[in-house]
């Protein structure tokens, strides 16, 4: 798990490297060395405690969830998602476009395949779906090698630098005496590396999708609670190595190539754009170990994408099909991960796989969740009067909403493609719950004792089953007195029959399903059966169809009509879980039961 969650960050050393160097030149090793600091000091402790207060894998998106009910909460998850579904599809996509820029600048590549870059990043991502629809299995078994096989090459190349810096009279020294000419003294030095510092916390990528996977990571124990409690141990541990791993491979990167690369090759257009390790591969290890070099950064880079998909294929079903805004088919892995790689095939062609293109977005995704997971860690520590914890979690915030805010500026079009996928996904998730309305909605329906004795009697009075519809007020006899005699009124009730009144008290209509659980009350007399559900109409719907079932007799249910504009009605349903509901009952009913016949009746006066 180490290397599937790690594939994406341990592929960033195909490219950071070139980035500090470009960002802060000299400085590179001290930017580099502060987003260390940030990592161990910062997002591991944030991520540890992530994965301990939502231990089941919905990461900071969770926490936050809980801060806001109602439909404010639901819609602050659909922003959050959509820079989510930013930073892992740009993942996905703009690192099979840099495996590309890595095929396409070896020496031994075949002239043929020059000037097909969209071509080959569109077969890397139909490669990768490929593996992802195969299972998780076998993506854990094509992530351990590569990975193995990238850092034992990286370590040989920042071995043999280190070797070579420390050997070569006057290779340190020219570095030390660059450092020494910046103006201001230690200001003058963290400044420029301060400013660079935002460019660089792309290498932070890995610790989101670490969390997500958490139900993938192996746990023992005799209970769930103990599994449970060892998962999140053991997703601790796994944290804990992916961020002391990196964390010497970028120091040790940023040191030998800032050092012994040419500053002119890491601007556009030199050799060790976007692939300093690369080249010293080449440069200083001979064409054959560096082609090797290209072919293992050409396949993490490609699989980079991997822990970005499991991500996606993770969280995003989580949230959306249970809100009512997805299919159920969504829940599945196997086709979300045709429509992710569909997706991403798509921004691959709209961006002609330009990597450049892409970094703005990718950005500003990771960025946007980190800040998330920062706000998410900092309000539990201050709920739970922690104060150290508070203060420290606090600082992080200010610096991540710092970094977010200096990329947003430097390269605006991150938050205008992010808007495009918040965009996508609001509107497509409204779509999907104003079209899965008049689902019943409801995992399944327990009836307590008091209620199956109520059924019980009733069929053996009559055998009828007769459920007078009322929105409690004060639920005392008299209510029920005046509901029932105006039913009997307005309605065609027998007048010997015997009734049983049905009540609904809505929960958080936010939500879409639930188990449905109904309760037997007597009120001076008076038989109730009472339910709490998201939604009226469909809890309705389904506990008739539930007595017809379980009875065999076709229940009657006797409503009256509601007043007011049927357009409001609708609006109120969709948002409140109420509105006109003997309606919304009826359609609900039609839908699950072609036979007329066998349909619940509905009554309405």
């Amino acid at each position: 798990m180490v290397c599937l969650t790690g594939v994406d960050y341990f592929s960033t050393l195909s490219y950071l490297p070139g980035i500090a160097a470009l960002a802060a030149g000299a400085l590179s090793p001290l930017a580099t060395l502060l987003i260390v600091a940030l990592t161990l000091l910062g997002m591991l402790p944030m991520y540890r405690r992530v994965a301990k207060e939502s231990p089941h894998g919905q990461g900071s998106v969770a926490m936050l969830e809980r801060l806001l009910p109602f439909w404010r909460g639901k819609v602050f998850v659909l922003v959050l998602l959509g820079f989510v579904a930013t930073s892992w599809i740009i993942t996905i996509t703009l690192s099979a476009a840099d495996a590309t820029v890595h095929l396409l600048e070896n020496p031994y590549l075949p002239p043929a395949l020059q000037g097909q870059a969209v071509a080959i990043t569109v077969v890397l991502l139909l490669i990768l779906g490929g593996v992802f629809l195969l299972g998780f299995s076998e993506a854990v078994a094509v992530a351990i090698p590569l990975v193995a096989v990238f850092l034992g090459m990286n370590a040989i190349i920042i071995g043999a630098g280190l070797t070579e810096v420390f050997t070569t009279p006057g290779a340190l020294s020219t570095w030390t005496g660059t450092l020494t000419s910046f103006g201001g003294g230690f200001t003058g030095v963290i400044g420029p590396a301060l400013l660079a510092f935002p460019l660089l916390v792309l290498g932070l990528s890995g610790f989101e999708t670490g969390v997500s996977m958490m139900p993938l990571v192996a746990a023992k124990g005799a209970s769930p609670e103990e599994r449970l409690a060892d998962r999140v141990r053991n997703t601790r541990k796994l944290l804990t190595a992916a961020a002391v791993i990196m964390s010497v491979y970028l120091l040790g990167s940023s040191f030998v190539t800032t050092i012994l690369i040419p500053t002119e090759e890491f601007q556009a257009g030199g050799e060790a754009n976007g692939r300093a390790l690369a080249y010293l591969a080449h440069e200083h290890l001979g064409n054959g170990f560096g082609s090797v070099y290209d072919i293992s950064s050409i396949l993490i880079l490609w699989f980079a994408g991997a822990s970005a998909m499991a991500g996606l294929v993770n969280i995003v079903p989580r949230y959306l099909p249970s809100y009512g805004m997805a299919p159920d088919w969504s829940r599945a892995v196997r086709p979300v991960v045709l429509v992710y790689t569909a997706i991403s095939i798509a921004i691959t062609i709209g961006f002609n796989a330009d990597v450049n293109a892409q970094a703005g977005a990718y950005a500003t995704g990771i960025l946007a969740m980190m800040v998330s997971g920062a706000v998410a860690v900092t309000i539990s520590a201050i709920r739970k009067r922690q104060r150290a914890a508070s203060a420290g979690f606090t600082v992080l915030t200010v610096v991540m909403l710092y970094a977010l805010a200096a990329n947003v500026i430097e390269k605006p079009d991150g938050i205008t493609i992010s808007a495009f996928f918040i965009l996508g996904i609001v509107v497509i998730s409204l779509v999907s719950r104003v079209s899965r309305t008049t689902e019943l909605r409801v995992e399944r329906i327990e009836f307590d004792g008091t209620a199956r004795q109520f059924i019980t009697d009733t069929l053996a009075f009559d055998g009828r089953i007769n459920l007078i519809a009322n929105r409690p007020q004060v639920r005392d006899a008299a209510e029920y007195a005046a509901k029932e005699a105006a039913q009997r009124q307005n309605n065609p009730v027998p007048g010997t029959a015997d009734v049983i009144f049905l009540e609904i008290d809505i929960t958080d209509p936010s939500e879409f399903s639930e188990i449905l659980q109904v309760r037997g009350v007597d009120v001076d007399g008076h038989r109730v059966l009472r339910a709490q559900s998201p939604a009226a109409p469909n809890a309705i719907a389904a506990i008739l169809l539930a007595l017809r079932d379980c009875t065999g007799v076709r229940p009657h249910a006797y409503f009256e009509w509601s007043e007011g504009n049927p357009i409001a009605h609708l609006m109120r349903y969709l948002l409140l879980g109420r509105g006109d509901t003997a309606p919304v009952v009826r359609e609900i009913i039609r839908e699950n039961e072609s036979s007329p016949g066998k349909r619940p009746s509905i009554h309405v006066g």
